[in-house]
Protein backbone atom coordinates (compact mmCIF):
# COMPACT_ATOMS: atom_id res chain seq x y z
CA UNK A 1 0.00 0.00 0.00
CA UNK A 2 1.53 3.23 -0.79
CA UNK A 3 2.33 5.57 2.19
CA UNK A 4 -0.04 8.82 2.77
CA UNK A 5 1.91 11.98 1.28
CA UNK A 6 2.66 15.06 4.04
CA UNK A 7 0.24 17.39 3.11
CA UNK A 8 2.42 19.63 1.08
CA UNK A 9 2.57 17.56 -1.51
CA UNK A 10 -1.29 17.10 -1.70
CA UNK A 11 -2.02 20.89 -2.67
CA UNK A 12 -0.38 24.36 -2.50
CA UNK A 13 1.81 25.40 0.22
CA UNK A 14 -0.51 27.36 2.60
CA UNK A 15 1.01 30.23 4.23
CA UNK A 16 3.18 29.28 7.20
CA UNK A 17 2.65 31.01 10.55
CA UNK A 18 5.63 31.72 12.85
CA UNK A 19 7.49 28.49 13.70
CA UNK A 20 7.78 27.35 17.66
CA UNK A 21 10.60 28.59 18.94
CA UNK A 22 12.86 27.44 21.94
CA UNK A 23 14.49 29.51 24.59
CA UNK A 24 18.09 30.81 23.34
CA UNK A 25 19.38 28.22 26.39
CA UNK A 26 17.32 24.97 25.68
CA UNK A 27 17.80 25.69 21.60
CA UNK A 28 19.38 22.56 19.78
CA UNK A 29 22.33 22.59 18.75
CA UNK A 30 22.57 21.65 14.85
CA UNK A 31 25.39 20.36 12.53
CA UNK A 32 25.24 21.58 9.39
CA UNK A 33 26.86 19.42 6.80
CA UNK A 34 27.61 20.45 3.35
CA UNK A 35 29.90 19.11 1.17
CA UNK A 36 31.18 22.36 -0.65
CA UNK A 37 32.62 25.64 0.03
CA UNK A 38 31.50 27.03 -3.64
CA UNK A 39 28.32 29.14 -4.18
CA UNK A 40 25.72 27.89 -5.58
CA UNK A 41 21.59 27.51 -5.40
CA UNK A 42 21.86 24.84 -2.35
CA UNK A 43 24.45 27.14 -0.58
CA UNK A 44 22.23 29.69 -1.02
CA UNK A 45 19.00 27.94 0.83
CA UNK A 46 21.39 27.04 3.30
CA UNK A 47 22.73 30.80 4.28
CA UNK A 48 19.10 31.84 4.44
CA UNK A 49 17.99 28.70 6.66
CA UNK A 50 20.79 28.89 9.31
CA UNK A 51 20.09 32.64 10.52
CA UNK A 52 18.29 31.14 13.64
CA UNK A 53 20.78 29.12 14.49
CA UNK A 54 23.60 31.13 15.60
CA UNK A 55 26.34 28.68 17.85
CA UNK A 56 25.59 25.65 15.75
CA UNK A 57 28.04 24.23 13.90
CA UNK A 58 28.98 23.96 9.83
CA UNK A 59 30.79 21.01 8.81
CA UNK A 60 32.25 21.63 5.35
CA UNK A 61 34.23 19.15 3.34
CA UNK A 62 36.30 21.79 1.78
CA UNK A 63 37.16 25.31 2.52
CA UNK A 64 36.11 28.14 0.02
CA UNK A 65 33.69 31.11 -0.16
CA UNK A 66 30.75 29.57 1.92
CA UNK A 67 32.94 28.91 4.92
CA UNK A 68 33.13 32.83 5.87
CA UNK A 69 29.53 33.41 4.92
CA UNK A 70 28.27 30.99 7.37
CA UNK A 71 31.11 31.93 10.25
CA UNK A 72 29.62 35.61 9.53
CA UNK A 73 26.05 34.33 10.89
CA UNK A 74 27.13 32.80 14.15
CA UNK A 75 28.41 29.57 13.40
CA UNK A 76 31.11 27.41 14.26
CA UNK A 77 33.06 26.00 11.35
CA UNK A 78 34.62 22.86 10.91
CA UNK A 79 36.38 21.93 7.82
CA UNK A 80 37.50 18.26 6.64
CA UNK A 81 40.81 16.94 7.17
CA UNK A 82 43.05 17.79 4.30
CA UNK A 83 42.19 16.20 0.92
CA UNK A 84 38.98 14.91 2.10
CA UNK A 85 36.73 17.19 -0.33
CA UNK A 86 34.85 15.19 -2.81
CA UNK A 87 34.86 17.81 -5.77
CA UNK A 88 35.87 14.89 -8.09
CA UNK A 89 33.46 12.52 -7.66
CA UNK A 90 30.75 13.10 -9.50
CA UNK A 91 27.22 13.01 -8.86
CA UNK A 92 26.15 10.21 -11.57
CA UNK A 93 29.36 8.56 -11.16
CA UNK A 94 29.07 4.97 -10.65
CA UNK A 95 29.20 3.09 -6.83
CA UNK A 96 32.62 1.81 -8.10
CA UNK A 97 33.78 5.06 -8.97
CA UNK A 98 33.99 5.68 -5.30
CA UNK A 99 36.12 1.94 -4.10
CA UNK A 100 39.40 3.93 -4.34
CA UNK A 101 37.97 6.35 -2.27
CA UNK A 102 37.03 4.27 0.79
CA UNK A 103 39.66 5.47 2.99
CA UNK A 104 39.30 9.08 2.53
CA UNK A 105 35.40 8.35 3.05
CA UNK A 106 35.70 6.54 6.45
CA UNK A 107 38.12 8.98 8.01
CA UNK A 108 36.07 11.84 6.77
CA UNK A 109 32.34 9.81 8.08
CA UNK A 110 34.59 9.72 11.30
CA UNK A 111 35.35 13.36 11.82
CA UNK A 112 31.70 13.88 11.33
CA UNK A 113 30.25 11.30 13.49
CA UNK A 114 32.72 13.26 16.24
CA UNK A 115 30.71 16.84 15.57
CA UNK A 116 27.43 15.13 15.71
CA UNK A 117 28.22 14.16 19.27
CA UNK A 118 28.56 17.44 20.24
CA UNK A 119 24.93 18.19 18.67
CA UNK A 120 21.28 17.36 19.24
CA UNK A 121 20.39 17.47 15.21
CA UNK A 122 21.85 16.71 11.79
CA UNK A 123 21.14 18.69 8.76
CA UNK A 124 22.51 17.55 5.70
CA UNK A 125 22.32 19.85 2.75
CA UNK A 126 23.58 17.61 -0.07
CA UNK A 127 23.32 14.58 -1.40
CA UNK A 128 26.97 13.74 -0.49
CA UNK A 129 26.58 15.36 2.63
CA UNK A 130 23.81 12.93 3.44
CA UNK A 131 25.46 9.48 2.34
CA UNK A 132 28.39 10.79 4.50
CA UNK A 133 26.51 11.80 7.40
CA UNK A 134 23.35 8.90 7.84
CA UNK A 135 25.56 6.48 9.35
CA UNK A 136 27.75 8.57 11.34
CA UNK A 137 24.75 10.17 12.56
CA UNK A 138 22.74 6.69 13.47
CA UNK A 139 25.82 5.63 15.48
CA UNK A 140 25.57 8.37 17.80
CA UNK A 141 22.02 8.68 18.10
CA UNK A 142 21.54 11.62 16.36
CA UNK A 143 18.20 12.17 14.49
CA UNK A 144 19.54 13.50 10.74
CA UNK A 145 17.33 15.79 8.06
CA UNK A 146 18.59 15.22 4.75
CA UNK A 147 17.68 18.85 2.03
CA UNK A 148 17.72 17.01 -0.60
CA UNK A 149 18.12 19.39 -3.03
CA UNK A 150 18.24 16.68 -6.16
CA UNK A 151 16.15 15.12 -8.99
CA UNK A 152 16.32 11.33 -8.17
CA UNK A 153 16.11 10.23 -11.67
CA UNK A 154 18.06 8.19 -14.35
CA UNK A 155 18.93 11.47 -16.12
CA UNK A 156 20.94 12.54 -13.09
CA UNK A 157 21.63 9.46 -11.23
CA UNK A 158 22.44 6.35 -11.73
CA UNK A 159 20.35 3.56 -10.71
CA UNK A 160 22.39 2.08 -8.30
CA UNK A 161 22.97 5.68 -6.59
CA UNK A 162 19.30 6.04 -6.58
CA UNK A 163 18.85 2.39 -4.63
CA UNK A 164 21.54 3.21 -2.12
CA UNK A 165 19.95 6.91 -1.37
CA UNK A 166 16.36 6.05 -0.89
CA UNK A 167 17.26 3.02 1.11
CA UNK A 168 19.74 5.20 3.44
CA UNK A 169 17.05 7.42 3.75
CA UNK A 170 14.23 5.01 4.53
CA UNK A 171 16.85 3.95 7.38
CA UNK A 172 18.37 6.74 8.61
CA UNK A 173 16.63 9.75 8.11
CA UNK A 174 13.91 11.62 10.52
CA UNK A 175 12.98 13.82 7.55
CA UNK A 176 13.77 14.30 4.04
CA UNK A 177 13.35 18.02 2.60
CA UNK A 178 12.62 18.54 -0.75
CA UNK A 179 11.54 21.53 -2.73
CA UNK A 180 8.85 20.75 -5.04
CA UNK A 181 6.45 17.93 -5.67
CA UNK A 182 8.37 16.68 -8.71
CA UNK A 183 11.23 16.15 -6.38
CA UNK A 184 9.35 14.45 -4.12
CA UNK A 185 7.79 12.32 -6.48
CA UNK A 186 11.23 11.18 -8.16
CA UNK A 187 12.07 10.48 -4.61
CA UNK A 188 9.59 8.04 -4.15
CA UNK A 189 9.63 6.57 -7.29
CA UNK A 190 13.20 5.65 -6.18
CA UNK A 191 11.67 3.73 -3.35
CA UNK A 192 12.03 6.41 -0.74
CA UNK A 193 9.27 6.46 1.67
CA UNK A 194 6.59 8.98 1.22
CA UNK A 195 5.76 9.34 4.93
CA UNK A 196 9.48 10.54 5.52
CA UNK A 197 9.31 13.57 2.84
CA UNK A 198 8.02 16.92 3.75
CA UNK A 199 8.04 19.63 0.61
CA UNK A 200 9.49 23.13 1.93
CA UNK A 201 9.84 25.39 -1.02
CA UNK A 202 12.84 27.08 -1.37
CA UNK A 203 12.29 30.97 -0.26
CA UNK A 204 14.06 34.04 -1.34
CA UNK A 205 13.78 37.50 -0.83
CA UNK A 206 14.50 40.12 -3.53
CA UNK A 207 15.23 44.20 -3.21
CA UNK A 208 13.68 45.26 -6.57
CA UNK A 209 15.75 48.59 -8.04
CA UNK A 210 13.45 51.29 -8.37
CA UNK A 211 15.43 52.41 -11.23
CA UNK A 212 14.25 52.07 -15.24
CA UNK A 213 15.76 49.15 -17.37
CA UNK A 214 17.10 51.39 -19.57
CA UNK A 215 19.11 53.12 -16.40
CA UNK A 216 20.27 49.99 -15.25
CA UNK A 217 21.53 48.83 -18.57
CA UNK A 218 23.49 51.83 -18.90
CA UNK A 219 25.27 51.46 -15.11
CA UNK A 220 26.01 47.77 -16.26
CA UNK A 221 27.49 48.42 -19.75
CA UNK A 222 24.41 46.10 -21.69
CA UNK A 223 23.15 46.88 -24.94
CA UNK A 224 19.76 49.18 -25.51
CA UNK A 225 17.11 46.84 -27.87
CA UNK A 226 15.62 43.52 -27.13
CA UNK A 227 17.32 41.83 -24.47
CA UNK A 228 17.19 38.32 -22.81
CA UNK A 229 18.77 36.74 -19.81
CA UNK A 230 19.47 33.05 -18.64
CA UNK A 231 20.62 32.54 -15.06
CA UNK A 232 22.43 29.76 -13.60
CA UNK A 233 26.02 27.83 -13.77
CA UNK A 234 26.83 26.26 -17.02
CA UNK A 235 26.50 22.48 -17.43
CA UNK A 236 24.68 20.65 -20.14
CA UNK A 237 21.45 19.78 -18.12
CA UNK A 238 20.83 23.72 -17.64
CA UNK A 239 20.40 23.79 -21.83
CA UNK A 240 22.28 27.26 -22.17
CA UNK A 241 22.75 25.34 -25.97
CA UNK A 242 19.57 25.50 -26.38
CA UNK A 243 19.11 29.42 -25.99
CA UNK A 244 21.98 29.87 -28.36
CA UNK A 245 20.25 28.08 -31.03
CA UNK A 246 16.75 29.72 -30.54
CA UNK A 247 18.51 32.96 -30.31
CA UNK A 248 19.96 31.95 -34.23
CA UNK A 249 15.85 32.28 -35.29
CA UNK A 250 15.33 35.84 -33.92
CA UNK A 251 17.98 38.41 -35.53
CA UNK A 252 18.16 41.58 -33.70
CA UNK A 253 17.73 39.74 -30.02
CA UNK A 254 20.69 39.91 -27.71
CA UNK A 255 21.08 37.37 -24.85
CA UNK A 256 23.30 37.75 -21.82
CA UNK A 257 24.21 34.17 -20.07
CA UNK A 258 25.19 34.86 -16.52
CA UNK A 259 27.14 32.06 -14.44
CA UNK A 260 30.04 29.90 -14.84
CA UNK A 261 31.60 26.41 -14.77
CA UNK A 262 31.33 25.91 -11.31
CA UNK A 263 31.45 21.74 -11.39
CA UNK A 264 33.96 21.17 -13.98
CA UNK A 265 31.72 21.56 -17.00
CA UNK A 266 34.34 23.58 -18.77
CA UNK A 267 34.64 21.68 -22.21
CA UNK A 268 30.52 22.25 -22.16
CA UNK A 269 31.72 26.34 -21.82
CA UNK A 270 33.89 26.09 -24.33
CA UNK A 271 31.28 24.48 -26.50
CA UNK A 272 28.98 27.22 -25.96
CA UNK A 273 31.15 29.69 -27.18
CA UNK A 274 31.60 27.52 -30.35
CA UNK A 275 28.11 27.20 -30.83
CA UNK A 276 27.35 31.16 -30.42
CA UNK A 277 30.20 31.39 -33.54
CA UNK A 278 28.61 28.73 -35.54
CA UNK A 279 25.50 29.97 -35.32
CA UNK A 280 26.59 33.46 -36.26
CA UNK A 281 25.46 34.93 -32.76
CA UNK A 282 28.44 35.26 -31.07
CA UNK A 283 27.85 39.19 -30.88
CA UNK A 284 24.93 38.58 -29.47
CA UNK A 285 25.38 36.65 -27.09
CA UNK A 286 27.12 38.01 -23.70
CA UNK A 287 28.93 35.38 -21.49
CA UNK A 288 29.32 37.52 -18.19
CA UNK A 289 30.46 34.52 -16.04
CA UNK A 290 30.06 34.57 -12.44
CA UNK A 291 28.09 37.86 -11.10
CA UNK A 292 27.01 39.11 -7.46
CA UNK A 293 24.43 41.34 -9.15
CA UNK A 294 22.25 38.76 -10.80
CA UNK A 295 19.49 40.81 -9.31
CA UNK A 296 20.32 44.23 -11.17
CA UNK A 297 21.01 42.13 -14.13
CA UNK A 298 17.98 40.17 -14.27
CA UNK A 299 15.86 43.39 -13.42
CA UNK A 300 17.81 44.87 -16.82
CA UNK A 301 16.73 42.48 -19.14
CA UNK A 302 12.82 42.39 -21.28
CA UNK A 303 12.84 38.48 -20.31
CA UNK A 304 14.29 35.77 -17.91
CA UNK A 305 14.86 32.08 -20.24
CA UNK A 306 15.33 28.95 -17.69
CA UNK A 307 16.03 26.47 -20.68
CA UNK A 308 16.73 23.12 -18.55
CA UNK A 309 16.91 20.20 -20.32
CA UNK A 310 16.28 17.80 -17.45
CA UNK A 311 14.32 17.90 -14.71
CA UNK A 312 14.90 20.80 -12.13
CA UNK A 313 14.10 19.78 -8.52
CA UNK A 314 13.30 23.28 -8.28
CA UNK A 315 14.31 27.17 -9.96
CA UNK A 316 15.20 29.59 -7.86
CA UNK A 317 15.67 32.05 -11.04
CA UNK A 318 12.19 31.40 -11.75
CA UNK A 319 11.38 32.48 -8.19
CA UNK A 320 13.99 35.60 -8.74
CA UNK A 321 12.50 36.78 -11.80
CA UNK A 322 8.71 36.68 -10.74
CA UNK A 323 9.60 39.11 -7.66
CA UNK A 324 11.35 41.36 -9.88
CA UNK A 325 8.44 41.19 -12.25
CA UNK A 326 10.24 39.97 -15.22
CA UNK A 327 8.36 37.88 -17.75
CA UNK A 328 9.57 34.12 -17.61
CA UNK A 329 9.71 30.96 -20.28
CA UNK A 330 10.53 28.02 -18.59
CA UNK A 331 11.09 24.18 -20.20
CA UNK A 332 8.67 22.27 -18.93
CA UNK A 333 10.29 19.90 -17.23
CA UNK A 334 10.75 19.05 -13.34
CA UNK A 335 9.13 21.76 -10.96
CA UNK A 336 8.93 24.06 -13.02
CA UNK A 337 4.86 24.03 -14.24
CA UNK A 338 4.49 24.01 -9.98
CA UNK A 339 6.32 27.49 -9.74
CA UNK A 340 4.74 28.50 -12.48
CA UNK A 341 1.12 27.30 -11.88
CA UNK A 342 0.82 25.51 -15.01
CA UNK A 343 1.61 27.94 -16.95
CA UNK A 344 -0.86 30.60 -15.44
CA UNK A 345 1.88 33.36 -14.50
CA UNK A 346 4.64 32.41 -17.10
CA UNK A 347 5.38 30.48 -20.43
CA UNK A 348 6.08 27.15 -20.66
CA UNK A 349 7.95 25.26 -23.47
CA UNK A 350 8.95 21.75 -24.33
CA UNK A 351 12.36 20.98 -23.27
CA UNK A 352 15.37 20.47 -26.29
CA UNK A 353 13.02 22.64 -28.85
CA UNK A 354 14.91 26.08 -29.85
CA UNK A 355 11.59 26.30 -32.56
CA UNK A 356 9.46 26.39 -29.55
CA UNK A 357 11.49 28.72 -27.73
CA UNK A 358 11.96 31.09 -30.38
CA UNK A 359 8.47 31.45 -31.45
CA UNK A 360 7.75 31.97 -27.52
CA UNK A 361 10.61 34.26 -27.38
CA UNK A 362 9.20 36.39 -30.93
CA UNK A 363 4.96 36.33 -29.16
CA UNK A 364 6.60 37.85 -25.96
CA UNK A 365 8.43 40.38 -27.20
CA UNK A 366 5.98 41.11 -29.56
CA UNK A 367 3.95 42.76 -27.39
CA UNK A 368 5.06 42.95 -23.64
CA UNK A 369 1.82 44.83 -22.37
CA UNK A 370 -0.50 41.54 -23.42
CA UNK A 371 1.71 40.07 -20.67
CA UNK A 372 1.74 42.52 -18.16
CA UNK A 373 -0.89 41.28 -16.24
CA UNK A 374 0.25 37.68 -16.20
CA UNK A 375 3.46 38.87 -14.43
CA UNK A 376 2.08 41.06 -12.29
CA UNK A 377 -0.29 37.71 -10.89
CA UNK A 378 3.60 36.16 -11.09
CA UNK A 379 5.03 38.68 -8.27
CA UNK A 380 2.24 38.24 -5.97
CA UNK A 381 2.25 34.25 -6.10
CA UNK A 382 6.21 34.60 -5.44
CA UNK A 383 5.69 36.75 -2.66
CA UNK A 384 2.48 34.71 -0.85
CA UNK A 385 4.29 31.08 -1.42
CA UNK A 386 8.43 31.72 -1.88
CA UNK A 387 9.15 34.56 0.58
CA UNK A 388 12.77 33.51 2.78
CA UNK A 389 11.07 33.75 6.05
CA UNK A 390 8.21 31.17 4.93
CA UNK A 391 10.90 28.40 4.44
CA UNK A 392 12.85 29.14 7.48
CA UNK A 393 9.89 29.12 9.44
CA UNK A 394 9.28 25.78 8.03
CA UNK A 395 12.98 24.26 8.15
CA UNK A 396 13.24 25.34 11.91
CA UNK A 397 9.98 23.26 12.74
CA UNK A 398 11.33 20.30 11.31
CA UNK A 399 14.61 20.68 13.43
CA UNK A 400 12.65 21.38 16.59
CA UNK A 401 10.38 18.69 15.37
CA UNK A 402 13.48 16.09 14.96
CA UNK A 403 15.39 17.22 18.16
CA UNK A 404 12.18 16.50 20.46
CA UNK A 405 11.88 12.58 19.14
CA UNK A 406 13.09 10.26 21.80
Amino acid sequence: MTEALSVGMLAEPAPLGPARTAEPRNRPRVLFVTHTGTMSGAELVLRDAVAPWAGSTAFLFEDGAFAGILRGLGLEIRLARPGAGLSGLRRDASVLRALPKLGRLAGLALDIARAARTCDVVYANSQKAFLLSALPARLVGRPIIWHLHDILDGAHFGRAQRIVQARLANLCATRVVVPSRAAADAFIRAGGRASRVSVVPNGLDLDVDPRSPAALRAELGLPAGPLIGVFSRLAPWKGQDVVIEALARLPGLRCIVVGAALFGEDAYAAQLHALAAAHGVADRVLFLGQRSDVPRLMQAVDAVVHPSVDPEPFGRTLVEAMLAGIPVIATDTGAAAEILDGGAVGTLVPPRRPDRLAAALAVLLDDPDAVAARTRLARDRALTLYGADRMRDALTQLILDAAARP
